[in-house]
């Protein structure tokens, strides 16, 4: 018998179709992958599951969950399943977490409720999910806020909350977007021994065709709300047999044609960074021992060339941030020099430093948060012009902004609009134009790309591939992506624990790796082609 059955389901938010006739099941153990590009429908069908729908929302068809009529319900019924009997594990664990609340005060929230435990009994409770997802109390104590984890630690919470309780039915939302590959398949593996263990079912939301093979039994391809196909993951992705998977398997793999940019200029290196170190402050342990300083940034030394494009990958909290706003002159390194285009910009006034921030500029990974939402796009565009020696006048200024937004496939009327008119994958866009616009030399670029799915992002990379070619532009990519990586670096640097420990040219550091880290990175990157091979050497 099917745990959960999706049979016919339609959902209207006012007068737009959000959901068509979508069918889908999921039997008890088994893992079910929903795919598709942002807006297909992915994340209303999981909220249609959990009746968290808008006000305006009406669906239509049958929705069952273990014999439930989950579109019947009455309220009181929902509030007994949710968390109970259904769980759910949102993309961004920092939105889904309460910032005022201890961890351990947030996983025995949800047991005191359905169970009616003691505090005592649901915080004994709690210690042990918590401890069964890697967070054993000896190093991470129930009294921890969630700004005090990491980003793989919170998500780590927010399954523990998901699954306090041994839910029949686990609906995973993007788990794993935000983390780096190692904690990702930590992750992964997490989930995977909870089905094991629970036979839970397992819903997996993502735009990661690797992951979802790496880990889904079966297969739903949605597209503006519609099941394209529908069956066994690795026949499904090997046969190809819808051309709208085959677009999706292509745009997982895409690698942008990168002819190399024609360029007067000299040999002199763009960017020299030579022994640069940075340290914060530790905390204090004793009123006697003073506290110790933690070196984020270790002795790190690297060159960029004009128009070269540099990958910078590791692990979460190895300094790839902290090294990039240093480079952008943000923070002041603790020891070392920064050059840039020949001169010192380590130490130097905020005045002196406006002609190496025209020149450098960056694009952030979140661009609807890098964005003033009360600004249109002709202002947000239009921010780095004041870099210029010579302040361009209001219909020059228009112009600037429009041919900026013309580069990277908008267009002028596209300048009186907000930001929240405008997809994922059209404001990143927005991100590049705003960088480019002062026709910078080197382009700090972090995580552009770790949000948007599959089709958006082979989008953004060849527009990072033409403006490279065409302005000569050199990129600093830092990226936990590896495929990425291999997509858009002439080479890669390998940092761990705030050191480079690994350098060379693209192919042979993610052939070959040397050391340690990098050699953990390449082996748990997900591989859409290993993972199809695998799971049908699995089946026979």
């Amino acid at each position: 018998m099917n745990l959960l059955e999706i049979d016919n389901l339609s959902l209207t938010i006012g007068d737009t179709p959000i959901l068509k006739g979508v069918e889908l099941t999921i039997a008890p153990g088994e893992v079910v992958g929903l795919v598709g590009e942002s807006g297909s429908g992915k994340s209303m069908t999981a909220l249609t599951i959990m009746r968290l729908l808008p006000h305006l929302a009406r669906a239509e068809g049958r929705v069952a969950f273990d014999g439930i009529d989950i579109l019947a319900a009455t309220e009181d019924q929902m509030c007994a399943l949710r968390g109970d009997d259904i769980g759910m594990v949102f993309q961004e664990p920092m939105t889904a977490l309460n910032p005022v609340k201890t961890i351990g005060e947030q996983v025995a929230e949800g047991i005191r409720w359905h169970t009616r435990a003691g505090r005592a009994e649901a915080e004994e409770r709690a210690r042990k999910i918590l401890d069964r997802v890697g967070l054993p109390e000896a190093k991470f104590p129930l009294s921890r806020y969630p700004h005090e984890l990491s980003g793989g630690q919170r998500q780590r919470v927010v399954i523990a909350i998901a699954c306090a309780l041994k839910p029949k039915l686990l609906i995973a939302d993007e788990p794993t977007t935000a983390l780096d590959v190692v904690l990702q398949a930590q992750i992964l593996d997490l989930l995977r021994d909870l089905v094991g263990e629970n036979r839970m079912g397992l819903l997996l939301i993502s735009h990661d065709l690797a992951v979802v093979t790496e880990m889904a039994d079966r297969l739903t391809i949605l597209r503006h709300g519609e099941v394209m196909e529908a069956g066994d993951t690795a026949r499904t992705l090997s046969q190809q047999s819808h051309p709208y998977t085959r677009e999706l398997a292509l745009a997982s793999m895409h690698v942008p044609a990168r002819p190399k940019p024609h360029l007067a200029g000299s040999a002199k290196p763009l960017l020299e960074v030579e022994g640069v170190g940075r340290d914060y402050p530790g905390r204090r342990m004793s009123l006697f021992r003073p506290a110790q300083p933690i070196r984020a940034v270790d002795d790190v030394s690297l060159t960029i060339e004009p128009a070269q494009s540099v990958a910078l990958v590791g692990r979460s909290g190895c300094g790839k941030s902290t090294l990039a706003r240093m480079i952008l002159a943000l923070d002041k390194p603790t020891a070392g020099t920064i050059r840039f285009r020949g001169e010192t910009i380590t130490g130097k006034p905020e005045p002196a430093l406006r002609p190496a921030r025209r020149d450098m500029q960056v694009v952030f990974q979140d661009p609807y948060g890098s964005f003033d939402p009360r600004h249109k796009v002709e202002k947000l565009v239009a921010e780095p012009l004041h870099l210029l020696e010579k302040q361009p006048a209001t219909a020059e200024r228009r112009e600037m902004v429009a041919h900026a937004l013309d580069e990277v496939g908008l267009g002028p009327r596209d300048m009186d609009k907000y930001p929240h008119e405008f997809s994922g994958g059209q404001r990143q866009r927005l991100s590049i134009a705003r960088a480019i616009i002062t026709r910078p030399k080197l382009v700090v670029a972090d995580e552009p790309v770790s949000a948007l799915d599959v089709s958006i992002r082979a989008q953004i990379l060849d527009l990072f591939a033409e403006l490279n070619q065409k302005l000569g532009i050199a990129y600093l990519f830092i990226t936990h992506d590896l495929t990425v990586a291999r997509a858009m670096a002439d080479e890669v640097l390998v940092m761990h624990e705030g050191r480079i420990v690994e350098r060379g040219r693209t192919g042979d550091v993610l052939d070959h790796p040397r050391s340690e880290p990098a050699r953990a990175l390449v082996a748990a990157a997900p591989d859409l082609h290993r993972a199809i091979a695998r799971r049908l050497q699995e089946q026979g």
